[in-house]
C-alpha cells in the first residue's frame, strides 16, 4: 500500500487500541461504567478490583492483544516494509488508542501497561520476560499493581539494553514507553509515597 498504507494502519492500530474492554466488561457483567467506580480507570487493575479475578485475567489478555496484533500483523497488512520502525509505530498507536480512546472523547481509557505489554511482547519476547517476572515478584511482595508496573517499565529498558545494546532500537522504544508509563502513574507515585495507594485485594476509593 505504501506510504499511505502505512497511515492508514495507524489509524486502524489506534481504533485497535481504542476498543474498551474494561468498559464492556463492567456494562456486560455489571450495567456498570466502571469510569465511574472504583478508580476510575479502564484498566484490568480495576476491573480486577470491581468486577472480579475472571473478569480482570480476561480484559488483561483482551487489552494486551490489543498491542500485539498490530506489531504483529499490520506491517505485512499495510505495507509496513522491513524493520522494526513501523511495527513499533502500530503498537505505539493501539497504546495512545489504549490511554486516549476515540469513543470517550479522547480520554477516559487506561494507562496502557496491559497493551504495552502486548507490544513487547511482539516485538523483545525475551525482555518481555524480564519485565513480566519482575512485575509478578514485585505485585506478589508488595501488592501494588502500580509499583510492579513501572518497575516492570524499567526492567524492560535494561533487558533490553543488556540483549540488544544501549543504543538500539529496542532500548530506545523500551525507554520511551517506561518514561510513558511512569508518567501515566504519576497520580500512583503521589499516593505511594503518602501510604494511601490501594493494594492487590484492597478495594479502590472512587478517585
Amino acid at each position: 500500500m505504501g506510504e499511505s498504507g502505512r497511515w492508514l494502519g495507524l489509524v486502524v492500530a489506534y481504533l485497535v487500541g481504542s476498543t474498551p474492554f474494561a468498559f464492556m466488561a463492567g456494562k456486560l457483567l455489571k450495567g456498570i461504567d466502571l469510569r465511574q467506580h472504583g478508580s476510575g480507570n479502564l484498566g484490568a487493575t480495576n476491573v480486577l478490583r470491581t468486577l472480579g479475578v475472571p473478569a480482570a485475567v480476561v480484559v488483561l489478555l483482551l487489552d494486551a492483544a490489543k498491542g500485539a496484533l498490530p506489531v504483529l500483523f499490520f506491517r505485512d497488512w499495510f505495507g509496513g516494509g522491513p524493520g522494526l520502525w513501523w511495527p513499533a509505530a502500530f503498537g505505539l498507536a493501539a497504546i495512545a488508542g489504549h490511554v486516549r480512546p476515540y469513543f470517550g472523547l479522547f480520554k477516559g481509557g487506561g494507562k496502557g501497561v496491559a497493551t504495552a505489554s502486548g507490544v513487547f511482547a511482539a516485538l523483545s519476547p525475551a525482555a518481555y520476560a524480564v519485565a513480566a517476572g519482575v512485575f509478578a515478584l514485585t505485585v506478589w511482595r508488595s501488592r501494588y499493581v502500580s509499583l510492579g508496573s513501572m518497575l516492570a517499565a524499567g526492567a524492560l529498558t535494561v533487558a533490553s539494553a543488556l540483549l540488544y545494546g544501549p543504543a538500539s532500537q529496542r532500548t530506545l522504544l523500551s525507554a520511551a514507553i517506561a518514561a510513558f508509563v511512569v508518567y501515566t502513574h504519576r497520580a500512583n507515585i503521589g499516593r505511594l509515597r503518602r501510604g494511601e495507594e490501594s493494594r492487590v485485594g484492597q478495594p479502590a476509593g472512587n478517585r
